[in-house]
């Protein structure tokens, strides 16, 4: 059996699809969008500097990707049809692990950026 090559333009598609899908499908998603929102608007207000930019995008970028595995993880295990079974429900939390090391390693970025610069606009730095 020959697997059919798909398009740029296909996997692309697919892959909007599936981002559309985890920020419909999961409300978890979306307070990470607000909270990313947040980090912008702060890092904006506080005129951070391009290396801090892209320390604060790589964060959200982490946390965003993720949730959108452990997204893809719960589909999955909601797709076997097996019932309750200790490895899924090992798989699904170490999947939300994840999550939460992204969102604290997130945390603790924005603190040293935000705190680092704050305590320089304030003079104490």
């Amino acid at each position: 059996m020959q697997l059919r090559r798909r398009s740029w333009r296909g996997k692309f598609a697919d892959a909007f699809r599936g981002l559309s899908r985890a920020i419909r499908s999961q409300s978890s998603f979306l307070v990470h969008i607000w909270v990313a929102a947040a980090v912008v608007a702060v890092a904006a207000v506080l005129r951070v500097g391009p290396l801090e930019w892209c320390l604060l995008a790589a964060a959200i970028g982490i946390v965003l990707a993720a949730e959108i595995f452990n997204t893809a993880i719960e589909s999955l295990a909601r797709a076997i049809p097996v019932g309750r079974h200790p490895r899924i429900r090992d798989a699904l939390d170490m999947a939300s692990a994840g999550v939460l090391v992204a969102s604290a390693t997130a945390v603790a970025i924005g603190l040293i950026v935000f705190g680092t610069r704050a305590a320089t606009l304030l003079g104490v730095w």
